[in-house]
């Protein structure tokens, strides 16, 4: 017999889907891990405490806050902003900085570098927005199309809460998911932010706009040449922001923008990471740990006293979202990677079930952040379309949260058995059988 391995071609071998990263991405999977899990815990510290300041006796004090306006002489400058709006277009950005950051490394250094991996994300994610949307846009036609301009709302997935519950619940569940789960939704936050930029701009003034150019390139310069002077960093992106507030698109776009001028590799010859792996570990836990909580604290009070349950239960808008976060995100994840499988030669890792797809399908459903800004863009904050949002956008991220938890505790305990097995009989005579997993 040869001892040389026969000839293939790599090109026709099949694709692996969610196959493990190697060694240093799954470090900074992990990193990313504790971080969001961290910023999911705060987030929902916020929402809870705003909800149960926005239903008691006091709830007036919680509107009156959001209400202010710190610096009334601002207008001249579009700065006359309550800390409502701050907290959505000033502290957002500073997510948003972040995303791009993870955006440009992704396809830079990432998952997304190759475009046959890349393909499975996009594919997955671009399923788990267009039918959420299809769906909200089927229900409120059928009602008389008052509430169309919220199309959007139920296609965003909270990153945040998704990986806060996937640590929780999923300790012995494969890398691969969480990989895959982290992917779909830097891609996901892609698609919300052109969604943004494209479909919720009003007012548009382009001299801001190409105005907002000039401080992004030269912020772009100094970072390229690896001067991270906060001096000239931090004035430049504010700058930067509010040219594009006084523009009419969303602020937050600057904050993408800004990160994507960030450079990924280190050195000349590209090895290893560079600057914008350092920006990202420096701002990420501003983002997790500040921004993003705080915004939920102001986003999330919706008031229920005197409301009537029943009319918002039945609001097109609230059946919308509700259906698109839960059965929309679960479908079109599920079923877009399902039709990649059996009509092209990619399949799953052998260590993945379609049942651990579906929970993370499922789990993909909690819109938080993304859905309440698009919410309060669609309908203007405080309005009573925005109220019935919140609800919707709530009650929706809780069902999925709860119908992913049903599915990945169930593929956990399976997990944690056969990790189990295999460690008591590496104790007997330190070669470990291979167990067959199963789906169920």
């Amino acid at each position: 017999m040869s001892d040389r391995a026969p000839h293939t071609d790599p090109s026709r071998a099949p694709r692996r889907l969610f196959s493990r990263t190697s060694w240093p991405e799954a470090r900074f999977l992990a990193d990313v891990l504790r971080t969001e899990t961290v910023g999911g815990a705060l987030l929902l510290v916020g929402a809870v405490i705003a909800l149960i300041w926005a239903n008691s006796p006091w709830g007036s004090s919680y509107e009156a806050l959001g209400e202010w306006v710190p610096w009334s002489g601002g207008a001249t400058l579009h700065l006359d902003l309550s800390l409502a709006a701050w907290a959505a277009d000033g502290l957002l950005a500073i997510f948003f900085f972040v995303v791009g950051l993870e955006l440009k490394r992704e396809f830079v250094a990432g998952e997304l570098r190759d475009p046959r991996r890349a393909a499975l994300p996009v594919i997955a994610a671009v399923g788990g927005m267009v039918l959420p949307a299809l769906i909200y846009v089927a229900v409120n036609l059928a009602a008389g199309g008052d509430g169309l301009r919220g199309w959007a709302i139920p296609t965003a997935t909270d990153i945040a809460f998704a990986l806060a519950v996937l640590a929780l619940i999923g300790s012995h569940l494969p890398q691969g998911l969480r990989a895959f789960l982290l992917t779909l939704a830097v891609v996901d936050d892609l698609l919300a932010i052109t969604v943004i930029a494209v479909f919720y701009t009003d007012d548009f003034s382009p001299l801001p706009l190409l105005a907002a150019l000039a401080p992004i390139a030269l912020f772009g310069v100094l970072v390229q040449r690896r001067k991270t002077w906060w001096w000239a960093l931090i004035p430049l992106a504010a700058t930067a922001w509010g040219l594009m507030h006084a523009s009419g698109v969303h602020a937050t776009v600057a904050g993408v923008l800004l990160g994507f001028t960030v450079p990924v590799l280190r050195g000349r010859d590209g090895d290893g990471h560079g600057l914008a792996e350092h920006l990202e570990h420096r701002w990420r836990p501003i983002s997790a740990g500040f921004a993003v909580p705080v915004f939920a604290f102001f986003a999330a009070g919706v008031s229920l006293r005197g409301a009537d349950l029943g009319a918002v239960a039945t609001d097109p808008i609230v059946i919308g979202v509700v259906a698109g976060l839960v059965l929309g995100k679960a479908v079109g994840i599920f079923g877009s990677t399902f039709l990649l499988a059996r009509f092209t030669r990619a399949r799953l890792d052998e260590d993945i079930t379609w049942s651990d797809l579906l929970g993370v399908a499922l789990l993909a459903g909690i819109g938080f952040t993304v859905s309440l800004l698009i919410g309060e863009l669609a309908f203007g904050a405080g309005s009573t379309a925005d109220d019935n949002v919140k609800t919707a956008v709530l009650t929706g991220s809780v069902i999925s949260a709860l119908l992913a938890s049903v599915v990945l505790v169930r593929r956990n305990a399976a997990y944690r058995r056969i990790a189990e097995a295999e460690r008591v009989d590496a104790d007997r005579d330190g070669v470990p059988d291979v167990y067959q997993r199963g789906d169920g």
